[in-house]
């Protein structure tokens, strides 16, 4: 029985200097979890020359990936170094040469998936890639094995912690957009370049694994509806909170008996609800099943040591395996065909912000044309502007179809007395 196992680490950045001093530190606690040692022998950095922190491993450094893929003495091997066609085709590689997988890219998996999933089941090795989603929170182990006997129906969460801090420091310090996210990019929360945050598809790529795994069909970031956070205003902030409601970019992943829809979108959720709690960096994840009920899974969605540590507890899932003999025998493919709602069928609570002429007869035109789509409301709040001759209006519709509310949109945009339409956001729940 094999006593010691043998890593090759893909990339030796922030996460990846994570992952050894974790298993330095653990080293002891692991070994009896497992029943066996682990040591990292070679990781793959782009430049040799860069002096690096290993604390203390003995780590043979390389910048050729087939030192690592053709090792026949490395049993595992980790990729933090991210990318996406140039990672696969290592990947691939090293299943052909029997390596079990353990990866945290988030982008790879939401786009390769299949293709990875396909070459573990042909060579019986493991893939898994805990760390993709949410950092430090087990959330796609509960989906997989915690709630497995279950069926899920909804999941819905904050999946990105970079527009999450944005967001609560706007709410709370009222400063705007462009502001915090230059304060986030300073502190290290955002990229130089924040599209894939700020433009929802960082979440996007999250929520397709999630839908994938949570319904048992194959998505990819294509089939998820995505709006990001740029437009989000003050107003916008401030309107909510009187009314009862935090804005927050949630994705949703729903599953009912007309089909699954998957969007990722700045929404209105009530005060009270679990998920307005949640702020800066931090994400969680609610989770519906029909037996279990509503579940909420919540911490840290990035940072060294808590991602690091979902790669290593993958990383033990990976060690009992070979200990056990099961290898290639945890990775199931969706068990159900691709079934999208049609626009039609997809039924939200909207909140719609419009800026209009201040003359009578306005607020007739507009429910008027709300009406020939079967839209009702909940609340209609009218607000004095700085324009003299302009006002405010906010409505809380009841539920209505994202066809019926474009083609209301439409209507509403050629309406000389409605000068913008500001936002439309989906509200969650409601008081």
């Amino acid at each position: 029985m094999q006593q010691t196992i043998t890593v090759g680490l893909l990339g030796l950045g922030t996460v990846g200097s994570g992952v050894i001093e974790i298993l330095r530190d653990h080293q002891e606690r692991i070994q009896h979890k497992t029943g066996c040692a682990v040591t990292i022998k070679s990781a793959l950095v782009s430049d040799l020359s860069k002096p690096r922190d290993l604390h203390g491993s003995e780590t043979t450094l390389t910048d050729r990936a087939e030192d690592i893929t053709r090792d026949p003495e490395i049993d595992v091997v980790v990729e933090v170094m991210g990318g996406i066609d140039h990672t696969l085709t290592i990947l691939l590689e090293a299943i052909e040469h029997g390596k079990h997988i353990v990866t945290a890219n988030k982008d790879l998996i939401a786009q390769h998936g299949a293709e990875l999933y396909e070459a573990s089941r042909k060579h019986q090795t493991d893939l898994y890639y805990e760390a993709s989603v949410a950092g430090g929170i087990p959330i796609i182990r509960s989906i997989m094995d915690g709630l497995a006997s279950d069926r899920i129906s909804k999941m819905m969460g904050i999946v990105n912690g970079t527009t999450n801090y944005i967001m609560t420091k706007m709410a709370q310090e009222g400063v705007d957009f462009d502001s915090v996210l230059k304060e986030a990019q300073d502190l290290g929360f955002a990229e130089a370049d924040p599209t894939a945050d700020v433009d929802g598809l960082d979440a996007a790529r999250k929520m397709s694994i999630l839908a994938t795994l949570g319904f048992s069909m194959p998505f990819q970031l294509e089939d998820v509806e995505v709006k990001g956070i740029r437009g989000i205003s003050l107003e916008d902030i401030r309107y909510a909170e009187e009314l009862g409601y935090r804005v927050k970019l949630i994705g949703v992943a729903e599953h009912d008996e007309s089909g699954v829809s998957v969007s990722v979108e700045p929404s209105l959720l009530p005060i009270h609800h679990p998920l307005s709690s949640v702020n800066d960096e931090f994400n969680a994840v609610y989770v519906y099943g029909d037996a279990v009920g509503e579940t909420m899974f919540y911490g840290p969605g990035a940072g060294k040591l808590p991602t690091a540590t979902a790669v290593v507890s993958d990383l033990i899932a990976v060690l009992k395996n070979i200990r056990l003999g099961t290898t290639g025998t945890a990775n199931v493919q969706p068990q159900f065909p691709n079934q999208l709602k049609a626009k039609n069928e997809k039924q939200t609570k909207k909140y719609i912000r419009l800026q209009v002429v201040d003359e009578p007869g306005v607020l007739n035109d507009i429910t008027h044309i709300f009406s020939e789509y079967g839209v009702s409301f909940d609340q209609v709040i009218q607000r004095s502007t700085e324009q003299p001759d302009s006002r405010e209006l906010m409505l809380m519709t009841h539920l209505v179809s994202d066809e019926d509310i474009e083609k209301a949109k439409q209507d509403l945009e050629q309406l000389p007395s409605v000068q913008a339409i500001n936002c439309i956001y989906r509200v969650e729940g409601g008081n």
